[in-house]
Parts: structure tokens; C-alpha cells; sequence
């Protein structure tokens, strides 16, 4: 098990936008922390009310984006148009080239959410794009599957062999950890004991085939769980 503090993390503050890169992005370079398999970034980012990420390219990547608070609008050059709440799960597959905006949809809320890119298993792939909603009910107390390679269990999709859980843990909370090959843990809210080292909003650990996963919750803590090949 090896750790990735939340005040080791990268950041930029754009007025707009608040980030934290637990990997390499764009200014933020550090050559031990340039991904993990083909997990390549995730940026926790806070966004002021109307404002936004205007229109740009993305080509051979799997992008995901998870909410944590507020409301995202999504625009896409496939003639999508989406609005995404917390517990929504969207999914865009840049293959040849897509061009996409996320803006925060309220003039005054503050807009929270991971954005999430992944290596793709095969480059040069028609664009695409899938979002589903998984209520708290499903991820409390335990681990919900929200992405998989086949869409198992009503999960998104990926172009990769990842398994991606999300789950909800109020105080002495846990759940039975999946069996991962390769996993990397993300804690997104509150706190957690994890194999009995309390881990706070934005920590993350690294683990090796075989080693025990287990999440206790301690606060109000959203936690994923990526199993990587």
C-alpha cells in the first residue's frame, strides 16, 4: 500500500477554476506521479457558477467525469447535450477526435467533480459517449460497479480493461472488497480507514496484486476503487 497524499497533489487556481492533479497535467510535471497502469489523470476540480471549460479537442482517450456537488452541463460535437448531477457517471470516448464543453450550470452554486482520463485499449475508434445515474442506495455501504469494459451490471463502458466501484461509507461502514489485480484508491469525500490508515478527502493509495483492500468508513466518505489490469 502506498500513499499519495492530498497536499502532495499538483494544483492550479484560475479564479474559475480551482484544481488538484493526483498526476502529471499540463504545468504540473512530476515524473514519479505520471499515472498508475493506464489510469493517466485525475483532477479534482471546483468550478464558480457559470463559468467553464469552452470548446476543445481530445483524441484516444477515455474520459470520465464523476460529480461530487452542483451541476455540469455537457456539449459535445457528437450532438450531445447533457446535464450531470452528483452520483451521475458520464463516459466519452475521444478516439479520432471529439470536440466537447463542461460548464458549471448554475449562475452560483459551485460546481464539483473528478474528471477521470484513461490510456484506451484500442486507439483510433469512433467517438462515442454514455452517462447513467447511480442513486446513493446503491453505492451506500457498499462497492457499486459504475465502469466496466462490458458495461456489466449496468455500468458504463470503457475502451480498457478497468473495472472502476464507487461507494458510500457513513461511520463504521464497510463493504466486501472486489477482488482487484492492480488498484488505486481514491478518496473523494470525508474519511476513511483503509487497512487501518485513516485517509482524508483527496488521498489516494496504490496497491499490488494481492494485497487487502479494506475500507472502513470514519465520516461521510465517497471512495473509488479502480481495478486495473
Amino acid at each position: 500500500m502506498r500513499l499519495r497524499h492530498a497536499h502532495e497533489r499538483g494544483r492550479a487556481n484560475h479564479g474559475w477554476l480551482r484544481s488538484h492533479h493526483t498526476f502529471s497535467f499540463a504545468s504540473y510535471v512530476d515524473p514519479r506521479h505520471m499515472g498508475f497502469r493506464s489510469l493517466r489523470v485525475i483532477n479534482e476540480d471546483r468550478v464558480t457558477g457559470g463559468a467553464g471549460f469552452g470548446t476543445h479537442p481530445h483524441q484516444d482517450m477515455e474520459i470520465i467525469s464523476y460529480v461530487l456537488s452542483g451541476t455540469m452541463a455537457h456539449q459535445d460535437s457528437m450532438d450531445n447535450g447533457s446535464t450531470m448531477r452528483p452520483g451521475d457517471v458520464q463516459r466519452m470516448s475521444a478516439g479520432t477526435g471529439v470536440l466537447h464543453s463542461e460548464f458549471n450550470a448554475s449562475p452560483s452554486e459551485e460546481l464539483h467533480f473528478l474528471q477521470i482520463w484513461i490510456e484506451p485499449r484500442e486507439r483510433g475508434i469512433a467517438p462515442s459517449y454514455e452517462q447513467r445515474s447511480f442513486p446513493p442506495e446503491d453505492r451506500q455501504g457498499r462497492w457499486r460497479l459504475v465502469v466496466s469494459p462490458q458495461g456489466l451490471d449496468d455500468s458504463v463502458s470503457v475502451n480498457q480493461d478497468v473495472n472502476l466501484y464507487a461507494g458510500l461509507f457513513d461511520a463504521g461502514e464497510s463493504a466486501e472488497t472486489p477482488t482487484t489485480r492492480h488498484a488505486w484508491l481514491h478518496v473523494a469525500k470525508g474519511e476513511v480507514a483503509v487497512n487501518g490508515q485513516l485517509m482524508s478527502a483527496g488521498d489516494a493509495a496504490a496497491f499490488e496484486p494481492g494485497e487487502e483492500v479494506r475500507v472502513v468508513g470514519i465520516a461521510a466518505a465517497e471512495v473509488l476503487l479502480f481495478d486495473l489490469a
